[in-house]
C-alpha cells in the first residue's frame, strides 16, 4: 500500500514537473558543429536548401514567408562588434549596406537596437520594419563576432502576423548561441 502511494506520488510529481517546461514548447534545436552555433526554431518549420548566401534557412510550412535564417560572414581578425560600432550603428550599417541595398525595392527602417552580454559574447539584438513593394514584413535579427566571423540570424514574417509571432520570434532569436 505504502509503494502504491509512493508511485502514485511519483507520477504526479514527474507530471507536473513535465509542464514546467512550457517556456520551450513548440521549439526545436537546431546545431551546427561544424560551424559553431545553434539555436531554436518553431515546430512544423522546415530547412530550405539554399546554394548561395544563408548556411541555413527554415521555413514554415503553413505560412511560408515566415522564415529564419543565419548568415556568416569574414571579419578582420581580432574584431569584436564594439569595434564595429554601438548596436545603433551596427544595426543602420546592415539596414543601409545590406537589407535595403541599391535596386533591392525596399525601405528598411530600424526599429530598435539593443546588446545582450552572454559571459564572454556581446550579441546585439536589432528589429527592423521593411517595406516591400508587395508587403509589409517585420524582422528580428542577432549578430555576434566569433572566430573572425560576424553570425547573424534573422528572423522574418509580414506585418501581419507580427503581433502574433512576436513574443516566438523574440524566443527564436534570443536562444542563437555562438560558441
Amino acid at each position: 500500500m505504502l509503494k502504491t502511494i509512493a508511485a502514485i506520488l511519483l507520477l504526479v510529481l514527474s507530471l507536473s514537473l513535465h509542464g514546467c517546461t512550457v517556456g520551450v514548447s513548440g521549439l526545436k534545436s537546431y546545431v551546427d558543429t561544424a560551424d559553431g552555433y545553434e539555436f531554436l526554431y518553431p515546430n512544423g518549420w522546415v530547412p530550405i536548401k539554399v546554394t548561395d548566401g544563408p548556411d541555413v534557412v527554415f521555413r514554415d510550412l503553413i505560412e511560408q514567408t515566415e522564415n529564419v535564417s543565419v548568415v556568416i560572414n569574414p571579419v578582420p581578425e581580432n574584431t569584436t562588434l564594439t569595434d564595429l560600432g554601438t548596436p545603433g550603428e551596427v544595426g543602420y550599417q546592415l539596414q543601409q549596406n545590406v537589407l535595403s541595398a541599391a535596386n533591392s525595392n525596399r525601405q528598411v527602417e530600424l526599429v530598435d537596437a539593443k546588446a545582450r552580454d552572454t559571459g564572454d559574447k556581446t550579441y546585439y539584438l536589432l528589429e527592423y520594419s521593411v517595406k516591400l513593394p508587395s508587403q509589409n514584413r517585420h524582422d528580428l535579427a542577432t549578430a555576434v563576432i566569433s572566430h573572425d566571423k560576424l553570425y547573424t540570424l534573422n528572423a522574418s514574417t509580414t506585418e501581419e502576423r507580427w503581433d502574433k509571432v512576436q513574443d516566438l520570434f523574440t524566443q527564436v532569436v534570443s536562444s542563437f548561441n555562438v560558441y
